[in-house]
């Protein structure tokens, strides 16, 4: 075991390191709770022998920060001291230690403690692969070996989150084997659980990014999920799962087909998941499929899927954010802001469709804000509709001034707002 030691006298340090080495173990030496805590941070150590009474961190509280610094992960801890009360023993439980060692040291004692400690931490060791191993078999579909369902849709799901904060495009492809009910009626299941086991294997031969993700969806169906892939590429990807498929040339004697077994897939991209959604990106490669399928089988239909724009609106007054957001909310993706400092920074990272913007703001308003967009490559061509109850003439005056595409007069009139909106965002 590789054992870290935390004392601070050197006689002590030396007698232990000994008996320590002449278990058979390594030891580590730390002289002050100060420096064992930066040891942890670097390395990994099997068992702990802290000594209590130490000038600065004291051995209980250099525990307890190793204890929060260790999280769930246990590393037995057993303390020397040359106290042998009941409240010092308590209080050292308290403080997260396992076990005991009174001065003056006795090897014998100290190499049954550690043999102590070795068998539990073996045991852990176990416990901890066994789980590890449950875990995995839990995420496994027990015929493909590919990913179930279940943990599709979690890893999905985090992928999504990603591809999310970064904007970046992303696609599904879903397919299932052609006229695979034939197939068992024709071979049997068993041979039909092969014919699985090989079109799974072809397609983790075409799908191997890191980060892509392919799954047993359900009975003889597929789904892959290719984070940071655009449109043609996914469809690179599903004709490549196809002809793999085809080339491993399984006799389909029933199919209609072709005389092998053969896929249809179907795929789905979203080059911009502003306002979308995995599930929509998923039902449409479904959709997908089911229009490979209608057009013969054994080839691949992509869609794009389109989601909706998004519309940024700013304004100090909530009556006005929530009249406008209510008018629009059926026909776009809504982004409320209150301040014009919060619409350039966000403006940066969302990239909306279209910025709604009241001029009369505290602060920096409207006019100030349009301009700053309007002077940045990245924002330049997002377009933006200023909005004002004041002086009509005077305000489109500065909307014109400011570079705004559009100006608006309140109140606003519902179906107007609607139809500019509509003009921008097709």
């Amino acid at each position: 075991m590789k054992i870290l030691l935390v004392e601070d006298s050197a006689t002590l340090r030396h007698a232990l390191c000994s008996y320590i080495e002449q278990a058979q173990h390594k030891a580590v030496v730390a002289k002050t709770g100060e420096e064992a805590l930066q040891l942890i941070e670097n390395d990994s150590f099997d068992l702990i022998i802290m000594d209590v009474e130490m000038p600065g961190l004291n051995g209980f509280e250099t525990t307890r920060l190793m204890r929060e610094w260790f999280g769930d992960h246990w590393v037995p801890i057993i303390f020397v001291t040359g106290k042998s009360d009941d409240n010092s023993v308590c209080e050292g439980i308290e403080a997260g230690g396992d076990d005991y060692l009174t001065k003056p040291i006795s090897q014998v004692i100290l190499n049954a403690k550690i043999r102590a400690m070795e068998r539990i931490v073996t045991m852990r060791n176990q416990m901890n692969a066994l789980n590890a191993e449950l875990e995995a078999l839990s995420q496994r579909d027990s015929l493909t070996q590919l990913y179930n369902r279940r943990t599709f849709d979690e890893l999905a799901a985090k992928q999504w989150s990603s591809v999310n904060r970064y904007n970046r495009p992303t696609s599904v492809l879903m397919m299932d084997v052609d006229h695979f009910k034939k197939f068992n009626d024709r071979y049997g299941h068993p041979a039909g659980d092969d014919c699985l086991q090989r079109v799974a294997q072809a397609i983790k031969s075409r799908v191997h990014r890191p980060d892509d993700i392919v799954a047993r969806y359900g009975g003889e169906e597929f789904i892959v999920l290719l984070p940071d892939t655009d449109f043609d590429g996914a469809i690179t990807v599903g004709n490549a799962v196809r002809e793999a498929v085809q080339d491993l040339k399984i006799p389909h004697e029933s199919s209609s087909t072709g005389q092998f077994v053969t896929t249809s897939v179907g795929v789905a991209c979203s080059d911009s998941i502003n306002g979308a959604d995995l599930e929509t990106l998923v039902a449409t490669a479904d959709k997908a499929l089911y229009q490979a399928k209608q057009q013969g089988r054994n080839r691949v239909y992509a869609r794009k899927e389109q989601p909706h724009k998004t519309v940024l609106i700013v304004d100090d007054d909530q009556n006005h954010l929530q009249q406008m957001s209510e008018s629009l909310r059926n026909h776009c993706n809504i982004v409320t802001l209150e301040t014009g400092h919060e619409c350039v920074d966000i403006a940066h990272s969302l990239r909306p469709d279209l910025i709604l913007l009241d001029i009369d703001m505290p602060g920096m308003d409207g006019v100030q804000v349009c301009e700053q967009l309007k002077a940045d490559t990245k924002t330049q061509r997002i377009p933006v509709i200023l909005i004002s109850a004041n002086d009509r003439e005077k305000q489109l005056a500065k909307a014109n001034t400011a570079g705004a595409d559009e100006y608006m007069h309140r109140p606003i009139d519902e179906e107007l707002l609607l139809s500019k909106v509509s003009g921008f965002l097709q």
